[in-house]
């Protein structure tokens, strides 16, 4: 799969909204609390997505949205990649995005959350030199205000100098 890691842009709302709203449902269904999955609509993912496009990359494939990021400063904020790419090796090319994003902001560790039983994602991150550092007790953002939820708290120390991105 060819693909390209940019920024995003307003016309590309629609597709970021609508990889994430799978992504979201295939990994949290059945085990975040069904109050918290009513919440997660598709009108939800496509506000949410407006109000984070600053922070976003997408990894485009011709014009097509196959996967994307958001962080927030040290916070590897949102990751989501389309069914359609899984097990095509741009997750882990999204997750090394991001981590020189973090990294060049200034942050010599990054943090990510990942929901209490989504075993697929824990593995990836643990793959990828993830630490999980336990149980949080988050803040979820919702149209309706904060979602308490327990999540588990994964970290990576980054390494101290900035990779370039043309070495092999």
């Amino acid at each position: 799969m060819d693909y390209v890691i940019k920024d995003a842009v307003r016309d590309m709302a629609n597709q970021i909204s609508a990889v994430w709203l799978s992504g979201w449902h295939d990994g949290h269904d059945g085990i975040t609390p069904p109050a918290l999955v009513a919440l997660r609509t598709a009108q939800s993912f496509y506000d949410r997505t407006l109000d984070n496009l600053s922070i976003t990359r997408v990894a485009l494939c011709g014009s097509d949205v196959f996967g994307f990021y958001m962080v927030h400063q040290d916070e590897l904020y949102q990751m989501y990649v389309d069914r359609r790419a899984r097990g095509t090796g741009l997750a882990q090319a999204l997750i090394k995005d991001a981590e020189t994003r973090i990294q060049s902001a200034g942050h010599r560790v990054a943090w990510l959350a990942c929901a209490i039983g989504n075993e697929p994602a824990r593995r990836f991150y643990e793959k990828s030199g993830w630490v999980n550092a336990g149980r949080h007790t988050l803040d979820m953002d919702t149209a309706q205000g904060p979602f308490p939820l327990d999540v588990w708290k994964f970290e990576k120390t980054l390494s101290l100098s900035i990779p370039d991105p043309s070495d092999p």
